[in-house]
């Protein structure tokens, strides 16, 4: 038998996830630029689709890096 902790998001689910909020999409990539995966993050489904746009869309306005080459 399993047992599954309940899980309380980062983000409240009342919250927009916006592409301008470089600090807290920041919170969600890795060292290497890399998008962390839904069961990292502790989002729901959505949440996690909504960031993953947001920081999309942030690296192609130049907000955020693709890549960190260190």
């Amino acid at each position: 038998m399993a047992i599954y902790r309940n899980r309380i998001s980062p983000i409240k689910p009342t919250d927009a996830v916006d592409y301008k909020d470089i600090d807290l999409l920041r919170k969600f990539i890795t060292e290497q630029g890399k998008i962390l995966p839904k069961r990292s993050t502790g989002l729901t489904s959505k949440q996690q689709k909504k960031l993953t746009k947001a920081i999309k869309q942030a690296r192609i306005l130049s907000l955020l890096p693709f890549l960190n080459k260190d």
